[in-house]
């Protein structure tokens, strides 16, 4: 018996601008500011949201797109590293920027 199931597309944008990151796994569920419904009706958190809110408290960036929909999931926080704030599905707020003392934001054109 074959099972068939119509092509999807993937569209990821890499936010990271190098490859030295730490992360830490936290705990996400449907209630989160970022939750978002995709086309097949499930509750996802995307990747690149600033977490746990986009401001004075947040602790990171989520590494992964997360789904919620039926309750809490892990997922990595980027703790530490180097990313593109332009990037991300929402740029982050200035107080999350100022919050995130170990994570530094860059935008294409600072690249040489």
């Amino acid at each position: 018996m074959a099972y068939v199931r119509p092509t999807e597309t993937v569209d990821e944008t890499n936010f990271l601008a190098s490859s030295h990151f730490i992360s830490f796994p936290r705990q996400v569920d449907s209630t989160s500011y970022a939750v978002k419904i995709d086309d097949r009706g499930h509750k996802v958190i995307p990747a690149g949201t600033v977490f746990p809110t986009n401001d004075a408290s947040a602790e990171g960036v989520t590494f992964d797109e997360v789904d919620v929909t039926y309750g809490a999931q892990p997922v990595g926080v980027i703790v530490e590293g180097y990313i593109f704030g332009k990037k991300l599905p929402v740029e982050p707020a200035t107080a999350a920027i100022t919050a995130l003392k170990k994570i530094t934001f860059v935008d294409e054109t600072t690249q040489g």
